[in-house]
């Protein structure tokens, strides 16, 4: 058998997505100051889902984002702001999601995502991509 007609689990493939994903969480991430480098979450396999909480309280705003570039606002502002303990909740294939703190003081973040059995090798990079970075 040939393996042009493998099956597996891919971008494409339906079946990579309608099948109940593997957990992944992290609760107590430290995100850096807006002066700082964004800090990258990298996943071990592709998202199905992906849910970012601001865990910081009143204490101050949260960037979330695609790109390093998206969440610095160097040339574009490519971020969603959540404020004191909103969180963002997507149904977004990525490989990973970048933080930097809105103001001047580090931030408090938790994420919940739900793993595809996809890995992330295949996957492109959307810096300088619109709406991304």
């Amino acid at each position: 058998m040939s393996d042009q007609f493998k099956y597996t689990a891919g971008f494409h493939n339906v079946g990579s997505y309608q099948v109940s994903s593997e957990p992944w969480l992290s609760s107590s991430i430290t995100v850096p100051a807006n002066s700082g480098t964004p800090l990258e979450i990298s996943f071990p396999k592709i998202t199905k889902f992906l849910i970012v909480r601001n865990d910081s309280g009143s204490s101050g705003d949260l960037r979330v984002g695609f790109s390093a570039l998206g969440v610095q606002g160097a040339v574009n502002e490519n971020y969603a702001i959540l404020s004191g303990s909103e969180s963002l909740s997507v149904d977004y294939r990525v490989k990973s999601v970048f933080l930097l703190s809105h103001t001047t003081t580090p931030q408090t973040a938790s994420i919940v995502a739900g793993l595809t059995m996809i890995p992330p090798r295949n996957f492109g990079n959307w810096t300088g991509s619109s709406g991304v970075g």
